[in-house]
């Protein structure tokens, strides 16, 4: 039980930093990149995909600390 609320939270966290990779560049930020780990050569274009996977993982742990 307390290990589930701790592996939410995690994914809660982890989802808001990336949404804060797309607006915020900093040496804190830039190693939490998705798109930096799935293509070959990241870039500025491919950044918005960082958003879309911090909604992901976000909305998926408040779902699940939600209804769990």
């Amino acid at each position: 039980m307390k290990s589930d609320l701790l592996l939410i939270a995690g994914g809660i966290i982890y989802g808001l930093v990336l949404i804060a990779v797309v607006f915020v560049k900093t040496r804190f930020t830039e190693p939490f990149r998705i798109d930096a780990l799935i293509m070959p050569n990241p870039s500025e274009k491919t950044r918005p995909l960082n958003l879309i996977a911090g909604v992901c993982f976000a909305g998926y742990s408040i779902y699940s600390l939600l209804n769990g």
